[in-house]
């Protein structure tokens, strides 16, 4: 029904987002990915929407492009995965690291994520298995694959603390042909920054 919002950033508190329209406000609950790029307050925004109708209440969900609402809108289609538990998986992980999960078939990744369990997972992995890559405005595009050195260092951020965003920004900062242990090294100094 509510598909786009154009407007001024009125408020911004996680995961709510207060969007001025032309003097209307609409509250909007967004995953911590696109809060991230959120404007200062009082500058222009735009947001894709999914609206939510439940006998109790309208919730708007917004997002800063079209492949986090095609993976919320994946989300919500699965049994016991409300728009609530979507946010959270969107929150704590992007859109491609999702893809990517579940193209490894990796439960692991999905359990750190806040509400998520072992056989949450599981049932997430296999239900979005193949609905990731499929169609237009869908989640292709996924992150490559990490060589075997690259692979190691992100474990060890992630055995660290360091988030998966943390971790796949300290591993873009690094040189294609780094051991481990000195990958390691030059992470965790570019992550002290």
């Amino acid at each position: 029904m509510i598909a786009r919002l154009t407007g001024l950033l009125a408020e911004k508190n996680p995961p709510r987002i207060v969007l001025d329209c032309h003097g209307v406000g609409y509250e909007v609950w967004a995953p911590m990915s696109t809060f991230y790029n959120l404007p200062a307050a009082g500058e222009p925004l735009t947001l894709l929407t999914h609206l939510v109708v439940r006998e109790d209440a309208h919730t708007l969900y917004g997002f800063g492009g079209e492949s986090e609402r095609a993976a919320f809108r994946a989300l919500i289609k699965i049994s016991g995965i409300g728009p609530r538990m979507a946010l959270a998986v969107l929150s704590g992980m992007s859109v491609a690291d999702l893809a990517q999960a579940v193209a490894a078939q990796e439960a692991a990744r999905l359990t750190r994520v806040p509400g998520i369990g072992k056989k949450t997972a599981e049932r997430l992995l296999l239900e979005l298995k193949g609905k990731l890559e499929a169609g237009p405005g869908a989640l292709a595009g996924a992150a490559a694959p990490l060589d075997g050195a690259q692979a190691d260092i992100a474990q060890a951020l992630l055995a660290l603390g360091y988030s998966e965003r943390e971790a796949a920004a300290a591993l873009k900062a690094l040189p294609a042909s780094v051991g481990v242990t000195e990958g390691i090294k030059l992470a965790l100094r570019a992550l002290a920054r």
